[in-house]
C-alpha cells in the first residue's frame, strides 16, 4: 500500500496548506487532481465494489489505507466528500444498477460534485417537516420549493433532492428522493457568505423543475429511508485522509516558534488535543466500520458531538498560542479556523439532535413527546 500510494502521490510535509471543511478555500483543481492521480486503484471509494471505481475492502483494509495516508499530501477533500462519503454509500444501499453505473464513476473520479437539497426554511431539525413538493407528470416529477443551507451548492453539479410526493400521509412516509440536476431549468441557486467569507453555502429555488423518474432513488415514498441512510453516513463516516484536519503537529509546531514549548498550560492543552484527537480517531474507526458493514447507526452522532468539541478545542489552543496574531496575516488559515469553529455545532446535524439520538438510541432514555407522528402532513399546523 505504502509503494502504491508513493507512486501516486507527494509526500506530506508539516508546512503545506491547511484547509478544514473548505473554510475560505474554493479550491477544487487539488482535490480532483487528487481523486485522478487514484484512478484505477479504488483508493479513492476502497470500499465500493470494483466495477465502480472501489476495491471492495474489508474494515481492516481501511485501517490501512488510511493510516498509510497520513504520511502522503492530501489535500482538502471538502468539495467532494458529499459524493464520496454519503450520496455513494447511499446510492450503493438504494439506488438502481443503472444509477450507480451512471453516477458513481463520475463521482469517484472528482468529475461530478453532488450536494444536499434537505434542509428547508422550515425545516432544519425537524427535516421530515420539509414542503418542497413533487407531483407527477408522465416519466418526469415537477418539483417546487426552497432548500437551505446547502453546503457546496455554489459549485455541485447534482444534489440530491428531498421532496414531498404525498402530503395526504405522515410526514414521514410521504418523501421520495431524486438526483437532480442543477443545471435544470426552474433551479435558482444562491450564495450565502458566512462570516469566514466562504460563499459556497447556498440557498436553492426550485420553480416547476422537472426531474425524469429515472433519476429518482429508492420507491415513491421511501425517501425517509434514503435520507436516514445518507445522514447515519455523514455523522458516521470521513474522508479518506484529511488534508490537515486538526494537525496538532502544526500547533506543536506553532508552540516552539514562539517560545511556548516548554509552558506547562500549553503542553497540557495540546496533550488533551492528542488525547482526544486519538479517541475520536477509535470513535470514527468504529462508527465507519458499523455503517459499512451495512448498519449505519447512531455511533456517528457520538462522533459529531466528540469532533465538533474538538476542532473548538483545538481553536482555544491555537488562539492561546498565537494570541492576537491569529487574527492578521501570516496566519490567515488560522484565523478562517478561527472563524469556522462556531459553525461545528450547527452543520452536519445540530449538537441538540445529537444529543437526542444519542439519549434515544444508546442510552435507552425516554423519546421526546413527537405529537405530529401520526397525522397526515396537510393536516399539520405550519
Amino acid at each position: 500500500m505504502r509503494a502504491e500510494l508513493g507512486a501516486r502521490l507527494a509526500p506530506r510535509t508539516i508546512d503545506g496548506p491547511t484547509s478544514v471543511l473548505g473554510a475560505g478555500n474554493d479550491d477544487l483543481d487539488a482535490g480532483r487532481r487528487y481523486l485522478r492521480a487514484l484512478a484505477g486503484s479504488g483508493l479513492a471509494v476502497p470500499l465500493w465494489p470494483r466495477e465502480y471505481g472501489g476495491l471492495e475492502a474489508t474494515p481492516e483494509h481501511i485501517g490501512i489505507v488510511r493510516s498509510e495516508l497520513a504520511a502522503f499530501a492530501v489535500p482538502d477533500l471538502y468539495p467532494y466528500l458529499v459524493g464520496l462519503e454519503l450520496v455513494g454509500p447511499t446510492l450503493l444501499a438504494h439506488g438502481t444498477a443503472e444509477q450507480c453505473a451512471r453516477w458513481l464513476p463520475k463521482i469517484a473520479a472528482g468529475d461530478e460534485i453532488w450536494c444536499q437539497l434537505f434542509s428547508e426554511p422550515g425545516a432544519g431539525s425537524d427535516l421530515a417537516g420539509l414542503a418542497t413538493r413533487a407531483e407527477r407528470d408522465g416519466d418526469d416529477w415537477i418539483a417546487h420549493g426552497q432548500k437551505v443551507w446547502t453546503s457546496r451548492g455554489a459549485y455541485a453539479q447534482f444534489g440530491l433532492l428531498l421532496a414531498r410526493t404525498d402530503p395526504s400521509v405522515p410526514k414521514h412516509r410521504g418523501i421520495t428522493a431524486f438526483g437532480i440536476n442543477l443545471a435544470t431549468p426552474g433551479v435558482d441557486v444562491r450564495p450565502l457568505r458566512q462570516m469566514n467569507g466562504d460563499a459556497h453555502f447556498t440557498e436553492v429555488f426550485l420553480d416547476d423543475a422537472r426531474v425524469p423518474d429515472a433519476d429518482r432513488i429508492g420507491g415513491i415514498g421511501e425517501g425517509w429511508r434514503v435520507a436516514l441512510t445518507c445522514l447515519s453516513y455523514e455523522r458516521g463516516a470521513g474522508s479518506v485522509g484529511g488534508g490537515g484536519l486538526l494537525d496538532v503537529e502544526r500547533l506543536i509546531a506553532l508552540a516552539r516558534a514562539h517560545g511556548l514549548a516548554n509552558d506547562p498550560l500549553v503542553r497540557d492543552a495540546l496533550a488533551r488535543l492528542i488525547v482526544e484527537a486519538r479517541v475520536l480517531g477509535y470513535t470514527a474507526r468504529r462508527a465507519r466500520d458499523t455503517a459499512r458493514a451495512g448498519r449505519p447507526g447512531p455511533e456517528g452522532s457520538g462522533m459529531k458531538l466528540r469532533g465538533s468539541r474538538l476542532f473548538r478545542d483545538y481553536t482555544s489552543v491555537a488562539a492561546r498560542i498565537l494570541g492576537p496574531e491569529m487574527t492578521i496575516e501570516p496566519h490567515g488559515e488560522m484565523q478562517t479556523i478561527l472563524l469556522t469553529a462556531p459553525s461545528l455545532s450547527i452543520r452536519g446535524g445540530t449538537d441538540e439532535i445529537q444529543r437526542n439520538i444519542v439519549g434515544e438510541r444508546v442510552l435507552g432514555l425516554p423519546e421526546e413527546p413527537r405529537v405530529d407522528r401520526q397525522l397526515p402532513f396537510d393536516q399539520l399546523l405550519r
